[in-house]
């Protein structure tokens, strides 16, 4: 196809630095404003529509979706499900743990990070707003919503020991409830497979991903999100498993509306085993 008569040609230095510039996205800690390299070549992407084209070619042949290319996000970018920079629930929880049904735990502590991050729809769609998140507050809100589903399970009369593989969150509270807040140790220390320390596992891997950044250690340690977990939130705002979680009506906001958008009717609401943010089952 001719290119068209404005259009320059593209040569291999123009190719290496779209690639560079979608490996500076894949380092989500690494801030623009810190790297004049880094800046030039958004400053490109937002300038020459054929280099923009191109860097977002190299990044859709990786398997990476564009989410913004900005100042303020750099090139953010998440993997698509068959991307070879993929992160998988099941992987990522077996580091932490062998049980498989602490699966259910992980998912459960990154949606109620997300939840609790951006608790109305007005957060999310505003670009300066800032989440914060401790890993208490968020243990003791997936334990309020334990409680909610009880409730709820207790009105509607269902089974109140469900099978283990049963799915949906109705089938994960129960695990949940029945876990320890903290655990102990001979020394006080948190054990990674209380409720607090898998949490604190969730927002440890989410600041290693450049998604929160560590504030203080108030509450069990206390977070601020960044830009790109803004955007990996509203990516994944649609989600059955996070509207479920969020229509229960109890994240702390001071209006009690509802938080995200609920999915599509017809939506099936199963949270699979291997749900969780920013994970692919």
């Amino acid at each position: 196809m001719p290119r068209d008569a404005g259009e320059r040609r593209i040569t291999p230095g123009d190719a290496a630095d779209a690639a560079r510039l979608v490996a500076f996205g894949l380092q989500p800690k690494l801030l623009p404003a810190r790297d004049a390299e880094y800046a030039e070549l958004l400053r490109r992407h937002r300038e020459d529509p054929a280099f923009a084209r191109l860097a977002d070619a190299v990044a859709a042949g990786l398997g990476l979706v564009v989410l913004e290319v900005s100042p303020r996000a750099g090139m953010a970018v998440t993997a698509a499900e068959d991307s070879v920079f993929a992160v998988r629930m099941g992987d990522y929880a077996r580091r932490a743990a062998t049980d498989s049904a602490d699966r259910f735990l992980h998912g459960l502590a990154h949606l109620a990070v997300a939840a609790m991050a951006f608790p109305r729809p007005e957060d999310l769609a505003d670009d300066g707003y800032i989440g914060r998140i401790t890993v208490n507050g968020v243990d003791a809100f997936v334990r309020q919503a334990c409680r909610r589903l009880e409730e709820r399970a207790a009105e509607q009369g269902e089974n109140t020991d469900p099978e283990t593989g049963a799915p949906g969150l109705e089938a994960a509270w129960r695990i949940y409830a029945r876990r320890s807040s903290t655990g102990a140790t001979k020394d006080a220390r948190r054990l990674a497979g209380s409720t607090t320390g898998i949490v604190a596992k969730a927002v440890a891997f989410l600041t290693e991903s450049g998604f929160l950044q560590r504030t203080g250690d108030d509450a069990g340690g206390a977070y601020r999100t960044t830009a790109r977990y803004q955007l990996q939130v509203r990516d994944m705002a649609g989600s059955a498993a996070l509207a479920e979680l969020l229509e229960l009506g109890v994240v702390a906001v001071s209006d009690g509306s509802a938080t995200l958008l609920p999915p599509p009717d017809g939506d099936d609401l199963d949270l699979a085993a291997d749900a969780g943010l920013p994970f692919h089952a």
